[in-house]
């Protein structure tokens, strides 16, 4: 992490697209690492970052969902515009954190 950025929010949760991993929420950026876990010994390891999106470039968060409730967001890079939708324990909760660090 960068000089004076906070960790806000952080969670063992799963990808539509990239899989699971770990979600993470900053003051400065949201970052999501992949994961590896073992059922033999009950193990899980850090993988790569996959995305470190700067809060700057995320333009929407909504949340959705009736039984499997996602978080999701849509992210501006460069032109490219991508959604990224995250399965969490309590959806709303990210919603209103991502929403504050953005202010």
């Amino acid at each position: 992490m960068d000089d004076g950025e906070q960790r806000l929010k952080q969670e063992d949760c799963s990808e539509d697209s990239l899989g699971s991993g770990i979600l993470t929420l900053t003051s400065k950026r949201i970052a999501f690492d992949k994961t590896r876990a073992r059922m033999m010994d009950f193990s899980k390891h850090m993988g790569d970052t996959i995305l470190d999106i700067p809060l700057e470039n995320v333009k929407e968060i909504w949340k959705e969902g009736l039984f499997m409730k996602k978080v999701c967001f849509k992210v501006d890079n460069e032109g490219e515009e991508k959604i990224y939708k995250f399965g969490v324990f309590n959806t709303k909760s990210w919603l209103k954190s991502i929403e504050e660090a953005k202010k």
